[in-house]
């Protein structure tokens, strides 16, 4: 079985108003917030409302990720987290099928 090598990825997206609402809405709740801050062990998150899909690992693209957002990667004051499938579900986000969803750390916990 050969690899398949992809040269070009569109990793644009749009999303509709009201879908994108809800899902902001969901990414922003207190209870997924904490969920984050427990994981990441600190006090607070914030979403950035930055979005984007995953795409395939490539000579360019070697995070899985869109170059501009590799900033967010390798910063220490910045977590990247996949949408959760159910999120995209309830927001009715079929189209793409990936998200992630950069957060900002605004505290850490001892």
């Amino acid at each position: 079985m050969a690899l398949k090598i992809i040269k070009n990825f569109d990793g644009s997206f749009n999303l509709e108003p009201h879908a994108k609402k809800n899902l902001y809405k969901l990414l922003n709740s207190e209870a997924f917030l904490n969920q984050i801050c427990q994981n990441l062990q600190c006090e607070q998150v914030e979403f950035t409302e930055l979005l984007f899909q995953p795409v395939p690992y490539s000579t360019t693209t070697p995070k899985g990720m869109p170059p501009e957002f590799e900033q967010y990667h390798e910063s220490d004051e910045y977590v990247i987290i996949n949408v959760p499938p159910n999120f995209m579900f309830t927001a009715k986000i079929f189209q793409p099928s990936r998200l992630c969803a950069v957060y900002k750390k605004l505290g850490i916990r001892n």
